[in-house]
C-alpha cells in the first residue's frame, strides 16, 4: 500500500472525502472522540465531515442541546463526545488521565480529600439542572474556603469531569457553562472492561484506518500493553498490512458515500483528527513540508490540504460578511488546482455564514 493509498482511505474513513452522516451528534459517535480546546475549529471539524451542508449554528445548536458534549477525557485535553458514550469512555479513559495529572494534583496539594470536597460543593451548586459558567463555581468554591484559582481550578474542575460527575452544560452567549452528567445524560448499562476495550479499539480503527497501534496508543492515552489487548479482542476485524516495515491495521469498506467534487482539498481545523489521531503523520508529508509535520508545534497550525496532503498555511480577518483568508503555499499550486481550493475555501467560510475573499 502506497502513502497516497493510505491517505485516501484515512480520508474516506474519518468521512472527509466521504461521508455518510448528515448529523452532527452521529459524525462525533463515529470518531468516538474529536479534539475540542479550539472550539470554533472543533465545529468546523464537523462540519468538514458531514453530507448535507451545515452552519456553525446549527452544529453548536447540537451542542446546546447535549447532543455533542465537551470534557476531558484522554491525554488530557478537552474532546467533543457523544452523550451516547460519555459514560464508558470516561470509564476507561480516566484512570490513565489521572495518573498523567498526578504530579499536578501533588503540586497543587489536590489530595483526594480535598478533591472529594470540591466535588461535592459542585454537585452542591449545580443540582436542579443549574448550568454554571466555571467563574459561579469558583464563587460556590471560594464561598467554602477552598482555594481555587489558575491552574488549581482548572485540575479541579478536569476531576470532576473525570470522575463522571460534570460535563459541558450550554453556552451562555460565549460564555461555557458545566451541568451535572447525571442531569445531562441518560444513565445506560454499564459496560465490563472487555467489553469497552474492544469497542474502543474496533471503532478506532474503523474510523482512522490505515494506523498501527502506536498511532492508537499516542491518540487514546491507553498504554500499548492495553492497546494490544484491544486489538487482540478484535483481531477478527481488523486486517494488518506490512507497510514499509511497519504494521498497519485496515477494516472493510464503511459504505460511505463517495463525493466526486474533490472534498479532500480542505482548510484543515486546529487540532484536528486527521493530524491527531496518528503518532506517525508522514502520510501527510511531501518533500517540501516534511520538518512541518515532525514539528509539534507546527501541526497545529492552519494548515491547507489538498489531495490528503498539507501543501500550503492560510490566516484569516473575520469581517461582518465576509472572511478574506490569505494562503501561502510550499510550492507553486498548479492552476488546474485553483479552482478545487477556492471551493474548499468557500465551504469553509459558507460554515460561518460568510463570504469569501480570497486571492491566490
Amino acid at each position: 500500500m502506497s502513502q497516497s493509498a493510505i491517505r485516501q482511505q484515512r480520508l474516506n474513513n474519518q468521512q472527509i472525502s466521504a461521508s455518510r452522516f448528515d448529523a452532527p451528534a452521529e459524525l462525533v459517535r463515529w470518531m468516538i472522540a474529536m479534539q475540542a480546546q479550539e472550539f470554533a475549529h472543533a465545529k468546523w471539524a464537523i462540519g468538514l465531515r458531514l453530507s448535507q451542508i451545515t452552519k456553525d449554528a446549527d452544529v453548536e445548536k447540537v451542542f446546546n442541546d447535549g447532543g455533542i458534549l465537551r470534557t476531558h477525557v484522554m491525554r488530557p485535553t478537552w474532546h467533543f463526545v457523544s452523550a451516547a458514550d460519555i459514560r464508558w469512555l470516561l470509564a476507561l479513559t480516566a484512570p490513565r488521565v489521572h495518573a498523567l495529572n498526578g504530579f499536578s494534583y501533588r503540586k497543587l496539594e489536590l489530595t483526594p480529600a480535598v478533591r472529594n470536597r470540591c466535588t461535592n460543593i459542585i454537585v452542591s451548586a449545580l443540582q436542579g439542572c443549574k448550568h454554571l459558567t466555571r467563574t459561579n463555581l469558583l464563587q460556590a468554591l471560594t464561598k467554602k474556603k477552598i482555594v481555587a484559582d489558575g491552574l488549581r481550578l482548572a485540575y479541579i474542575m478536569m476531576n470532576a469531569e473525570l470522575e463522571g460527575i460534570i460535563c459541558s452544560g450550554p453556552r451562555h452567549g460565549k460564555q461555557f457553562t458545566y451541568a451535572l452528567l447525571d442531569e445531562r445524560v441518560p444513565p445506560i448499562k454499564p459496560y465490563d472492561r472487555d467489553e469497552a476495550l474492544s469497542g474502543f479499539t474496533s471503532r478506532y480503527f474503523a474510523s482512522r484506518g490505515p494506523a498501527t497501534i502506536h498511532d492508537f496508543a499516542n491518540w487514546s492515552g491507553l498504554t500499548l500493553k492495553e492497546v494490544k489487548e484491544g486489538v487482540a479482542l478484535v483481531k477478527n476485524e481488523l486486517h494488518p498490512e506490512t507497510i514499509n516495515g511497519k504494521e498497519y491495521y485496515v477494516t472493510p469498506d464503511n459504505g460511505a458515500i463517495k463525493h466526486p467534487e474533490g472534498r479532500g482539498t480542505f482548510l484543515m481545523p486546529d487540532y484536528d483528527e486527521y493530524g491527531m489521531s496518528y503518532k506517525d503523520r508522514s502520510a501527510l508529508a511531501t518533500s517540501k513540508n516534511t520538518n512541518a509535520t515532525k514539528d509539534e508545534s507546527l501541526i497545529f497550525g492552519h494548515w491547507i490540504v489538498v489531495n490528503g496532503v498539507i501543501e500550503g498555511t492560510w490566516n484569516q480577518e473575520i469581517k461582518k460578511s465576509s472572511i478574506a483568508i490569505t494562503s501561502s503555499f510550499f510550492k507553486s499550486l498548479p492552476k488546474s488546482k485553483h479552482a478545487e481550493v477556492t471551493r474548499a475555501f468557500r465551504r469553509y467560510c459558507s460554515f460561518f455564514g460568510k463570504e469569501l475573499e480570497h486571492t491566490f
